[in-house]
């Protein structure tokens, strides 16, 4: 029977799991049961505390369809380090930076109650250490550096699969595109001031000139931001639609700004 999989924030049923032992209709029901929600999920493996069973089973689905059945588990020797970006059916739709052993040593019991090891690295071994954390209640979360568990929280934050770095910053690239456009206006403006009192034509023609050429250029620096703030954006997706509203509002009030600027110098200069 299909299982419902316990995910994140639901705790788990259990904080350590129980050893089998005696193995009887109720365990190979629930082997069964682990079988029949690897298939529906498509996961390569699962613990019996993923379904909230209390017993210390694990399920791992091979590379040809097969299943490895592992009852009451055990680490027992482990070598090297590796670092691999983990996803897990308790968090869904995320992943974290996870430093694990690159070999192991496992024993374990099958349905008879007969003890068997085996050697595992690569995905295998990544495998089995994660499942052997939920035996013990634990999941990838205890194993993050502290660096790597704040990125994670944010991660749970937004429920969404996200770096801290995404986060919205204070500051961004952009801000210096605006910074100049902001300066060039306000020099057109002290330029449309003073030439309300300049009578010389010549003069005030050369203003007019230099107000306009400005113009352009402010028009075209506007151009530039708009673009390269929604490109800029987009690496913070977890802010995305506050700052596109933010952006299309700050050229608008530029764009605003520019025309007053330019109309009044056109009928008054």
């Amino acid at each position: 029977m299909i299982k419902e999989i316990i995910t994140y924030p639901t705790p788990p049923s259990v904080n350590y799991s129980t050893d089998v032992r005696v193995f009887n209709d109720d365990m190979q029901e629930l082997l069964d049961d682990l079988k029949d929600t690897i298939e529906a999920n498509k996961l390569d493996g699962l613990t019996a505390f993923q379904i909230g069973s209390m017993y210390n089973i694990i399920v791992i689905k091979k590379d040809d369809g097969s299943f490895l059945e592992l009852i009451n588990p055990r680490l027992l020797f482990t070598q090297g380090k590796v670092t691999t970006v983990e996803k897990t059916a308790y968090f869904p739709a995320l992943s974290a930076k996870v430093t694990r052993h690159e070999k192991i040593s496992v024993v374990y019991e099958d349905k008879n109650l007969k003890q068997h090891s085996l050697k595992a690295d690569g995905a295998l071994s990544i495998l089995l250490q994660r499942k052997i954390d939920y035996t013990f209640g634990s999941s990838f979360i205890n194993k993050l550096s502290e660096d790597e568990k704040k990125r994670f929280e944010v991660k749970l934050e937004f429920g969404s699969d996200i770096a801290i770095s995404e986060h919205c910053p204070t500051t961004f690239n952009r801000d210096k595109i605006l910074k100049v456009i902001n300066i060039l206006t306000v020099a057109m403006l002290v330029l449309f001031i003073s030439s309300l009192f300049v009578d010389d034509e010549q003069t005030l023609n050369s203003m007019w000139d230099y107000q306009l050429y400005t113009s352009f250029g402010v028009l075209t620096l506007q151009v530039i931001y708009f673009f390269y703030a929604q490109y800029e954006g987009k690496k913070y997706t977890s802010c995305t639609s506050c700052q596109i509203g933010n952006i299309i509002g700050t050229t608008v009030i530029s764009f605003i700004k520019l025309t007053l600027i330019m109309l009044l110098s056109f009928f008054l200069i």
